[in-house]
């Protein structure tokens, strides 16, 4: 029976010529099994990448072609993947049961369009059947069902794989000089403001007088952790900071508070809670971190083994 589908399509395989790329536009990408994926469906998956990518090398039409040719590539394979797992579920037996489906597409127009007839609205305007929405929604389901059946097992990553991999990894975990900082932002109204000057001299003299620093801050920055007292959170390496603040704030010790760092938008007053030399983070720190990159890691190669074995049993033509 799978020989006797395959026909009409070698037949159409050796018939195959070469096309304009206008022509392209609905023109055979790939054959998977017996379904057809068109150039206009890589195009429709890709589209918002290429958006995104066309602003951002907008200058280097070069490296954009480049770059949107690895991800045309990309986006038909992720089509071609689709199809293997939708014909691995018709093979194996599987069965999806319409009132499931017609839960799913409920829950869809709830989270996504509020209504049927916005839903609707929305589709019609999109030039997309609801027979075809609902299909789509059904696949969508079946793939990542398949998905977390093929690959979400339980992945156990030992002691030793995680110490491994920390030790052959180190300068990803190397921390820079850091401080923890206070900061006063007191922000100009024009170019020849100085009464914010005056102001910020006037706070920064309280301060050196025995003014709680945060209460300060709480009291007078316009900066954006003026809630928490100027405080900047967590240790911040040099790089955080624009060059003057930096320069400031690393030549100070742990309970100094600067002097008055005019700009010519704003004012500043930094004090440095603590301060911390460069350092490789331990590994009791970042041994989340690695276990969650090394499942990751496991499960992609899971992933690929398990596509590698649908194609393998499953006719692929590419155009």
């Amino acid at each position: 029976m799978k020989f006797a589908r395959l026909i009409p399509i070698l037949a159409a395989m050796f018939c195959f010529v070469p096309v304009s790329r206008a022509e392209m536009a609905d023109g055979v990408q790939a054959i998977v099994n017996d379904t057809v994926i068109t150039y206009a469906q890589v195009e429709e998956l890709t589209a918002p990448a290429a958006d995104v990518l066309r602003r951002e090398y907008a200058d280097q039409p070069d490296v954009f072609q480049k770059k949107l040719d690895e991800t045309i590539s990309d986006s038909l394979e992720q089509l071609v993947e689709r199809q293997l797992i939708l014909h691995d579920f018709d093979v194996e037996g599987y069965k999806l049961p319409d009132s499931v489906v017609d839960e799913l597409v409920q829950d869809n127009i709830r989270e996504h369009f509020g209504d049927r007839i916005t839903m609707m609205k929305t589709l019609q305007a999109q030039g997309v059947t609801f027979e075809q929405f609902r299909k789509d929604i059904r696949e969508r389901f079946i793939v990542s069902q398949l998905r977390n059946k093929n690959i979400s097992q339980e992945i156990v990553i030992s002691p030793y794989k995680v110490e491994s991999y920390y030790l052959a990894h180190q300068d990803d975990f190397k921390v820079e000089d850091q401080v923890k900082l206070r900061m006063i932002v007191l922000n100009k109204s024009s170019d020849d403001d100085t009464n914010t000057l005056n102001l910020a001299r006037e706070i920064q003299t309280k301060i050196k007088e025995g003014a709680d620093f945060a209460q300060m801050a709480s009291v007078y920055s316009q900066g954006s952790q003026r809630s928490q007292g100027g405080d900047w959170g967590p240790p911040i390496e040099r790089s955080v900071l624009r060059n003057d603040l930096a320069d400031a704030a690393f030549s100070l010790k742990p309970g100094q508070v600067s002097d008055v760092i005019d700009t010519t938008n704003s004012c500043y007053i930094m004090r440095v809670e603590a301060k911390y030399p460069a350092h490789v983070r331990p590994l009791n720190e970042v041994r989340d971190d690695i276990e969650n990159t090394l499942r990751t890691q496991e499960q992609a190669r899971i992933e690929k083994q398990w596509i590698e074995s649908l194609k393998k049993k499953t006719f692929i033509r590419y155009f």
